[in-house]
């Protein structure tokens, strides 16, 4: 055996041991690599907004706030700032940046620690894509194959046009588009150069150089970009010098945007519904609602300027530390479209929703009802009824129930008409009476009441709990010529290329004839008109409704509604303990109330309530009920059907 021949299987045996172990190191790194075939395809999470009825951006749903765009739409200068800070070889290599490696690994080794990276744009992308955050080799090693096989499959332009999309930019941002709204309130596309240098500055460290943060280290670290672009000749020296002198202008929005937070997350959980949550928070979803955001508003402000007034009212009344709460909610009565809600006085504080959650005495809110009920039998609005003192047997043993009015006088024989616009109980109690309670009931059901409803003679006087939500759709049938409609909340959803996935379409069940409706409409406009809800007069434009008080004024309610709006508002105190002296629902809800339908008759054309063929206009005696051929002095028109 000759030395050669021993020193070529030496040769071999090495060679081969050390193939064996480069190729079981490859494959034992490649064997659980993810696959990137399907890249193009990728969509990454982004944002999905709501958007109220006129087109205003309500909110926004998402795990990470991002909004991919195209790269043709990214300025030149951001590109090359982010190129020239991150990857200044990025055109170059295959990849992977070896020089790099290289320069990394001796610092590396002098610190005896990780102490410089030397990934190339490619490599972040794939660490970002399939990979996990740890410092190891084999994590190295898996990141520069998937940045091999991304350069082999995908343009430059494909692979810097996914970075900028996915690269974490700090307070919440994610990809360019983010950033730019988030620190600028503008779109990418629309940044400076002296802005771009910004953003392309942040990827290194951005918590450190968040100029949220740290404006002056943010400053610095721009200023070095813009240094990086000067020094290769990537910017011209006069913008470089104009880049250095533009002040930090962050004029952006912080966070989420919510408006209307109650109705947003009473959204949220339909959403959830429809959509689900994985992709409201992540598909990039178009979110078109029935919300009125003027009216909210106009909503809002009234209910922040009169809760001032009630809690000053509150303490005269010595009552300690007031805290008074208050919600409305408002919905088109054609379609049932909500068109403004709030649960209470500040959502941050309270998140609780007092409009769709929280069940509370009606009071003669529900009053309606009884007389609703009383027009479809045929009674007509002129009927006397007596108005005194009254007794109700309530079985052996027990104590009668003897109800009162709410200012202890009694007007003898009154029209169901006046006696419903003055708010009496005892006629409606005596009404109620004589139709049956379960038949009472039975009503509001039809008309959208859903809740538990308590069989005995107090439901007239607003007994059984219910929601301000379940109210005002029931109040809704009125003038909707006695169609009712259930609330909606979302009109379509798109997604994220603008194709329409779900549409939203009113629910209508007849629940009362027009007739009937035209008639209890005219009732409760006479409320307005010649009784507690004078209040609402100077709105100077069609309106109807009732108030609603609670023993010890501890609920106080308006219910009412124009020919377009629906809408009612309660204010009370969570711990169910009195608003204080006369604090009724024509004096602590009315205004808030009137203030929201004021801005609801703007511009809209003037229209009257419904006058169907099967009702007549006549005059009449609101006292006496009794009818006039013509006009008369004291009289009213008032609507009857045609039996």
């Amino acid at each position: 055996m000759n030395r050669r021949f021993v020193l070529t299987v030496i040769a071999v045996l090495v060679i081969g041991t050390a193939a064996g172990l480069m190729a079981g190191l490859f494959f034992g790194t490649t064997r659980d690599l993810p696959q990137i075939e399907a890249l193009k395809s990728f969509k990454p999470s982004s944002v999905s907004r709501v958007y109220s009825e006129d087109g205003a951006l309500l909110a926004e749903f998402y795990a990470e706030k991002r909004d991919p765009v195209p790269l043709a739409i990214v300025p030149t200068h951001l590109q090359n700032a982010i190129i020239n800070t991150e990857d200044r070889n990025f055109y170059d290599h295959n990849g992977v940046d070896l020089k790099g490696i290289a320069r990394a690994i001796v610092k590396d080794i002098l610190a005896r620690n990780f102490v410089e990276g030397a990934s190339t744009i490619t490599q972040q992308l794939a660490k970002t894509l399939f990979l996990t955050r740890e410092k190891s080799i084999d994590r190295k090693l898996k990141e520069a194959i998937l940045a091999f096989q991304l350069e082999r499959r995908y343009t430059k332009k494909e692979i810097l046009e996914l970075y900028l999309n996915q690269i974490y930019f700090g307070s919440g941002a994610y990809g360019v588009e983010s950033a730019a709204n988030i620190y600028f309130g503008k779109g990418v596309s629309e940044l400076t150069l002296a802005e771009c240098a910004l953003l392309a500055g942040l990827p290194k460290s951005p918590s450190r150089y968040s100029p949220l943060v740290s404006p002056e280290k943010a400053i610095r670290r721009r200023n070095l970009v813009l240094k990086l672009l000067h020094d290769r000749h990537r910017i011209t020296t006069p913008a470089y010098k104009a880049a250095l002198a533009e002040p930090l202008a962050l004029t952006g929005k912080r966070g989420r945007v919510h408006q209307a937070p109650y109705f947003v997350d009473y959204l949220k959980d339909e959403l959830a519904g429809i959509v689900g949550l994985d992709r409201l928070y992540q598909d990039g979803l178009t979110i078109r609602t029935t919300l009125n955001l003027s009216l909210q508003k106009a909503g809002e402000a009234s209910m922040a300027k009169n809760m001032a007034r009630l809690e000053a009212r509150m303490k005269r009344h010595r009552i300690k530390n007031p805290a008074p709460q208050c919600a409305f909610f408002a919905v088109d009565v054609n379609t049932g479209g909500i068109l403004a809600m709030a649960g209470g006085r500040n959502f941050k504080k309270s998140p609780f929703n007092r409009a769709t959650q929280a069940k509370r005495q009606p009071g003669s809110s529900f009053k309606p009802f009884i007389y609703g009920l009383a027009v479809e039998q045929g009674i007509d609005q002129n009927r006397l009824i007596l108005d005194s003192p009254v007794s109700f047997s309530m079985g052996r043993g027990k104590k009668p129930w003897q109800p009162k009015n709410f200012s202890r006088k009694y007007s003898g024989e009154v029209t169901l008409r006046k006696a419903l616009a003055l708010s009496k109980n005892i006629p409606a109690v005596r009404l109620a009476d004589s139709l049956g309670v379960a038949n009472v009931a039975a009503f509001a059901r039809r008309l959208g009441i859903t809740s538990q409803l308590s069989n005995n003679l107090s439901l007239a006087l607003g007994t059984s709990e219910t929601t301000l939500m379940e109210l005002t759709r029931a109040y809704a049938v009125f003038p909707n010529q006695g169609v009712k409609s259930d609330p909606m909340a979302i009109t379509r959803i798109e997604n994220r290329d603008g194709r329409v996935i779900w549409e939203g379409r009113p629910s209508h069940a007849v629940a009362l004839s027009r007739e009937d409706a035209a008639v209890i409409t005219d009732m409760l406009a006479a409320v307005v008109t010649e009784g507690t809800g004078k209040g609402a007069l100077r709105v100077g434009k069609p309106l109807a409704g009732k108030t609603g008080t609670t023993d010890n004024y501890r609920d106080a309610l308006f219910l009412g509604f124009s020919p377009y709006v629906a809408a009612g508002v309660w204010v009370g105190n969570d711990n169910y303990t009195p608003l204080g002296r006369v604090e009724t629902g024509a004096r602590a809800a009315l205004p808030i109330w009137t203030d929201l339908m004021d801005t609801a008759w703007k511009n809209r054309p003037t229209a009257r309530f419904d006058h169907p063929d099967g009702v007549t206009l006549r005059h009449m005696d609101p006292d006496t009920g009794r009818i006039a051929s013509e006009p008369a002095k004291g009289s009213v028109p008032a609507l009857f059907k045609t039996h």
